[in-house]
């Protein structure tokens, strides 16, 4: 089992005291540190600060919304990136939701599958070092080369699948055929937050077969799980709850009801949370992106003293 640290979400600017927790999560033995792209918030400017940081963690996304970058402009900002940072990225990519990302970038949302595919494909192309020609729907390219060229080969994972489903969701509760060819191309997934046990188990037995189907090593595939965490360290059941229904609306609002967030977030004592995390690497979640919700280098203790130890990580 290993563990990313994920600092940063749905817009919100990553935490002016980063640096605390980078070394925090190092310490911990945390193997990597993420950051997400969202309305409003950008995720290769701190990537490229956090690198600075550290020379062991991996630097990751999850996620970047692909189909709003331009991908020739996108990798060469992954191939600076890994050039300064010793190839330590793992660019975790999804396909976005929010509409308003699509349109302050002049594109429609139903073209962002079609989008992501493509960008995928130039991308992959252009960082193993390729003058590339392309002829696609929404991109041209005649003779595209950026640098330096990586010296290993690209670790992209691709996010999406089931979900518990919610009025307020904004996508649907499914594995869609295009996710899961996009996931069996791919060299990772990340499994949603959203999403349970049962339901990443659903998910994993089509992935595979597909893996397979393609021809892929599945020892060299990556499941991950992204969810957040925040944790109050006490076996009082209703103290804990209380405590992290506070955190939880703070930043999530009550869009959605407390009972859905207790339902698929990581809620309850310490050893509840042992358990249900213990769940999903029963059923084969290999990585673990935990956000806190609190930048607080105090929550990263006790991650490490109440958590960590029972995990293998």
């Amino acid at each position: 089992m290993k563990l990313g640290l994920q600092l940063g979400y749905w817009g919100a600017q990553p935490p002016q005291n980063a640096p605390e927790l980078i070394a925090a999560a190092e310490e911990a033995g945390f193997d990597a540190v993420f950051t997400a792209e969202a309305w409003g918030s950008d995720a290769y400017t701190p990537l490229a600060w956090w690198g600075s940081q550290t020379k062991r963690l991996r630097l990751g996304t999850s996620v970047l919304v692909l189909p709003t970058r331009q991908p020739v402009v996108l990798a060469k900002q992954v191939a600076t990136l890994q050039a300064l940072a010793d190839e330590r990225y793992i660019l975790g990519v999804g396909t976005g939701w929010d509409d308003r990302e699509f349109q302050a970038v002049g594109q429609q949302r139903a073209e962002r599958g079609g989008r992501t595919d493509e960008s995928i494909a130039i991308m992959r192309r252009l960082l193993a070092g390729e003058s590339v020609t392309y002829e696609g729907r929404f991109y041209q390219l005649r003779d595209v080369a950026v640098g330096p060229a990586m010296r290993s080969p690209l670790r992209l994972w691709t996010a999406g699948g089931r979900q518990l489903p919610h009025a307020a969701s904004p996508e649907r509760p499914v594995m869609a055929p295009a996710v899961l060819r996009r996931i069996a191309a791919s060299d990772g997934w990340i499994a949603r937050p959203t999403s349970l046990p049962s339901q990443i188990s659903e998910d994993l037995a089509e992935i595979r077969p597909a893996l397979a189907a393609a021809g892929r090593d599945l020892s060299t595939f990556t499941a991950a799980h992204e969810n957040f965490l925040h944790l109050v360290p006490t076996e009082d059941r209703a103290k804990a709850l209380a405590e992290q229904r506070r955190a939880f609306t703070a930043i999530m609002g009550d869009g959605r009801p407390f009972e859905y967030f207790e339902q698929v977030y990581l809620m309850g004592t310490p050893s509840e949370i042992v358990e249900k995390l213990r769940a999903r690497m029963a059923i084969g979640i290999e990585y673990l992106i935990l956000h806190t919700l609190e930048p607080s280098a105090a929550q990263l203790d006790l991650w490490a003293e109440h958590v960590l130890p029972h995990l293998g990580a």
